[in-house]
């Protein structure tokens, strides 16, 4: 009887070390605000990418649904539906990349 190691068994301990490593850098002290500095830019930042990243989550899954309806429907249609739905994941992808950009810039200010 020796230790398999399933996905399911990877992910839980993957997800596990992730959470305990996270924890005590999220509950770390900070310094103090710069003078003159927006208290809740961090947390407006925090806010914006997470938004930013739940709506491009959001539309890539509309998208890959979409599109792999279209080919189990059309298989013939693959060429003409692959590489749109390619470009427009990929799109998506920037604009979640543009408010992350944005985000640590409006940290850094």
């Amino acid at each position: 009887m020796g230790f398999e190691m399933t996905f399911g068994k990877a992910l839980f301990l993957l997800t596990t070390l992730l959470l305990t490593v996270g924890a005590s850098v999220a509950m770390a002290e900070t310094g103090a605000p710069a003078a003159g500095g927006d208290q809740y830019a961090s947390l407006g930042a925090a806010l914006a990418i997470g938004l930013a990243a739940f709506g491009g989550a959001l539309g890539q899954g509309k998208t890959a649904v979409a599109a792999l309806e279209g080919i189990a429907r059309n298989p013939a249609a693959r060429d003409k539906i692959f590489i749109p739905m390619i470009i427009g994941l990929a799109l998506i992808e920037s604009l979640v990349l543009y408010a992350f950009i944005i985000a640590l810039i409006k940290i850094k200010t």
